[in-house]
């Protein structure tokens, strides 16, 4: 077994939604209505020996349709860690909704590792009904089969170490084949749970989120996230403003675009 490897990991902010309600959010939620804005990332885990890209997030058509603003594109976010998207050799997806998988075309050289279950689902009956496809954008999921047949899909079953260190995590409840990544960092085991966790408030509070395929693997998926990860603030959240407050930035130059999340957060 391949001695494991330390990582720093990043969180890149690629838009934000700053008119979303947590009625809009929330399965259960307080009567009385409140702001809860989302951010939009796409994550970095890299390393003397090796770089991953998690997620393609999406570009300037999706932005206009689904009225969420971009900030940069995701290429230009990670141009400012000094990566070129066009050079990236490997891209986890952690599942097929719009904004976790568009912008495949600029990354022509990535592997896309994916789950079986999420392929399946997004090409299968379940898109027949409209309120289940609507995070979906028909042209992301063609871009992914497109792929297939190029050879450049690496489908997974359940949970594996893609590399020393780096572990995926079939977790599913928001989207059928939905995973978190577990990175081992300086300070432990982080795990960047995507959409396995939208919000701190959805795994601190067991509040799920609204977009839901199945409810009991998203609440399980809370419990095993907390069993994966070293602490509570070992577990990054994929959409939660906080994230960009509590960690701090590479650089000065960098504040408010990119968070380090190999170190500590400062909770407030």
């Amino acid at each position: 077994m391949a001695e494991r490897e330390t990582y720093e990991v990043f969180a890149v902010k690629y838009a934000h939604k700053a008119d979303r309600m947590a009625s809009q959010n929330l399965i259960f939620h307080d009567l009385h209505d409140a702001p809860m804005p989302l951010d939009y990332f796409v994550w970095v885990i890299r390393n003397e020996n090796r770089t991953y890209v998690v997620d393609t997030g999406f570009g300037e058509r999706e932005a206009q349709e689904r009225g969420v603003p971009l900030v940069r594109t995701p290429a230009e976010g990670l141009a400012l860690l000094d990566i070129d998207a066009a050079e990236v050799t490997d891209v986890i997806v952690t599942h097929l909704h719009y904004d976790h998988a568009g912008g495949q075309q600029h990354f022509p050289k990535a592997t896309f590792h994916l789950q079986d279950a999420e392929m399946a689902y997004a090409t299968g009956r379940c898109m027949c009904f409209e309120p289940i496809r609507k995070p979906f954008d028909v042209e992301h999921v063609t871009d992914m089969v497109r792929a297939v047949y190029d050879q450049r899909v690496t489908f997974h079953e359940g949970d594996v170490e893609i590399a020393p260190g780096v572990w995926l995590h079939k977790i599913g409840g928001h989207s059928a084949g939905l995973m978190c990544v577990r990175v081992w960092t300086k300070r432990g085991w982080v795990v960047l749970a995507s959409d396995c966790t939208h919000f701190y408030k959805n795994i601190r509070e067991r509040t799920p989120f609204i977009i839901c395929f199945n409810l009991g693997e998203m609440m399980n998926g809370y419990n095993t996230m907390e069993l994966l990860a070293d602490s509570p603030d070992h577990i990054v959240p994929g959409h939660d403003p906080l994230v960009m407050q509590w960690y701090p930035a590479p650089s000065p130059e960098l504040e408010g675009a990119v968070v380090r999340l190999d170190v500590a957060p400062n909770v407030t």
